[in-house]
Order: C-alpha cells, then structure tokens, then sequence
C-alpha cells in the first residue's frame, strides 16, 4: 500500500510538506545531475542515500544530505521515504522497481525501466495495482525546445513530415566504464539508442516497423556499442535512428517535411545554461529560434512530484514506456537476423 501520509501529499488544496524520496544507488548521473536537481526543489526532501558502500553513502550524504543507509532493504523500509529515485546500472532496474513499488514507494527511476517490453509492462501493472507513480527519467521530453518543435510542426511550419533523422553518440569511455560491462545490462542500445528510439515515437507515433537493423556488438567486451535502425509508421514516413559510443560527440534530430527542415542541435543532453537553438530552413527563408536555458532535470523533478501530489501529467511529452520497450525489443531482434561485421574492439 501506499505511504501512509501520502494524502498530505496529494491533496492540492492543502500545503503540503515536501515529498521525501529516498535515493537507491550512487552513481555519476545522480552524483553530477539529478541529486543537485533534487536538492534545489522546495517540494523535494532528500531523507535518505542508500549504496552497498558506508563509505560511499555518507560520501553522497555529506554533499547532499539524509542520511547514509547500507543495502537497498533498509533504505525501503523506512517510514521517511515517500519515494525513491532510483540510478543503479540497467540490469538492476527492475528487481528494484519492483521491490520499491511492493514496499508502497512512488519511483522515479533512470532509463530503461526493465530489458523487454514484458518486463516493463509488469511493473507498470504493478504500480497502476498499488496506486503508485512510476515514471521512467526521460529527462530530454522535459526539455521545453521539443514541445516548441512539435508545435511548430503541428502548424505546417515546414509542411508535411516525410522523414525524420535522429543521432546520439558520443567518444569511448574509459574501460571500466559500466556501459562495456554485460553484467549490469551495459550497452549502447538501451543506453542511448533509446534517445533516437524515443524520439521516432514522439514525432511519427507508436506504430513503427523496423525495416533493418544493426548493431555493433564488441564481442571481447561483449556488448553492443553503437548501431542504426530505419522504422516506418503506417503513412509511410520513415526514420533514420543512429547511436554510439565509439562516435564524435553528437545529440541532434532533423525532421524533413513538404515544405522545409527543423531542427534540434543539442536535443538530448544539453547543459542547464545551454540556451536551446531550433533551426528552420525553407525554401527562402532560414530562422533560428533561441530559447531561454533551462535544466532538464530539473523539469523531470517537477513532473514527478506533481504526478505523485496531484494524479496530474507528468508533462514528459508522448509518453509513451512501454511503446518505446516493445520497439527496443524488435530493433535487437531485426539486428540479430542481420547481423554487422565481425571488427575490430575498440582502443585495440
């Protein structure tokens, strides 16, 4: 069941106190982006940090507050927690969320929510059984510069969409790195070929084909570090995702209509003071559109906060889990009937 005290939280004609989320894990996105979004948020606690680490827990706390717990169990049996957000390596996701959930906590959790679509739908069963908001931390759909594109293509700024091109890649990390390591779910798919997935949701919809696929799987380390896919909605309109850890940086989507192209250079991970930059270009004009810096964590924040106080849309636009869990499945399920050449690993 629920937290006992979560209708002070949910009720939006009283002042409620601040939500008070537990943290399950200590890892470099929570230590450099998240925990500071989460401290600066009136309507957010941070009561508790928990690691299989002491050492490590009470380093977190001592920057950010709580206090430091020992093991995931303890920090989920807490009366302080209301919530918990949840940063741990991919494969670990959804034994986690799922114990969160049966433990009555709300869960904000880093992406992917589990490894298949089948997996994802049963803890959202789970959450929607227990009254629980369960929100997947797709960051970049907070981002205000991607409502402004689908509105302007709504208005027929660039006339009908044909095609759209979606790119995120960035250098090799050091080796230790837990992207090259398959025991906790490393990868470049479902670490960031879910950001080119997501958006071929978001502006062609949920129904999309995958005509070919590939994926770059390093078999020394033993997983996949790059890859590309080409899907197709029922219109015909087609997309052309990419995505790499062996690339020069790139975050960046272009959508190609009747009439022009628009388009997203910083689409993914911009940082707080970035101001975004939206480009249109037409047959006799070209405009750029610069808006106001704005952190992207700090929305995805707000939006599970006024889920879990109000019932209310997180404001994540084209939400769309487990359509984006299904369509992972089919893209590794197309590149393994095509596989890619047999290269070098990479530094060799």
């Amino acid at each position: 069941m629920p937290h006992s005290s979560e209708g002070s939280l949910s009720n939006p004609r009283e002042n409620p106190r601040p939500l008070r989320i537990g943290v399950i894990g200590c890892a470099g996105i929570a230590w450099r982006r998240m925990l500071p979004a989460l401290v600066r948020n009136p309507d957010v606690d941070v009561t508790a940090i928990a690691s299989r680490s002491g050492d490590k827990a009470r380093l977190f706390t001592e920057r950010f507050g709580g206090a430091p717990v020992t093991g995931y169990d303890e920090l989920l049996a807490r009366d302080d927690v209301d919530a918990v957000y949840v940063p741990l390596p991919a494969l670990l996701h959804a034994e986690w969320i799922e114990r969160a959930l049966l433990a009555g906590k709300h869960v904000l959790s880093e992406k992917p929510l589990a490894a298949t679509r089948e997996e994802a739908a049963a803890l959202v069963a789970l959450a929607e059984s227990r009254g629980l908001v369960l929100l997947e931390s797709f960051m970049f759909l907070c981002h205000s510069q991607h409502a402004r594109i689908r509105a302007l293509v709504a208005d027929g700024v660039i006339g009908e969409l044909r095609t759209l091109t979606a790119e995120f890649g960035f250098p090799a990390k050091g080796g230790d790195d837990i992207r090259y390591r398959p025991d906790v779910g490393g990868g470049a798919l479902t670490d960031i070929g879910v950001y080119p997935v997501r958006t071929a949701l978001l502006y062609l919809g949920d129904e999309l084909e995958v005509l070919g696929a590939s994926l770059h799987v390093d078999h020394t380390l033993g997983v996949d570090l790059g890859g590309s896919a080409l899907v197709v909605n029922p219109s015909g309109v087609s997309g052309h995702l990419t995505w790499g850890m062996e690339h020069g940086y790139r975050s960046a989507y272009v959508l190609w209509g009747s009439a022009g192209r628009i388009s997203a250079s910083w689409a993914y991970t911009p940082p707080p003071t970035h101001g975004a930059v939206i480009r249109i270009e037409r047959q006799d004009h070209v405009e750029e559109i610069t808006l106001p810096a704005e952190d992207q964590f700090e929305r995805v924040t707000e939006a599970f906060v006024a889920r879990v106080r109000h019932g209310a849309p997180s404001g994540l636009e084209g939400e769309s889990v487990l359509s984006q869990a299904g369509l992972v499945d089919r893209v590794r399920e197309r590149a393994l009937l095509n596989p890619s050449p047999v290269r070098e690993p990479v530094g060799s």
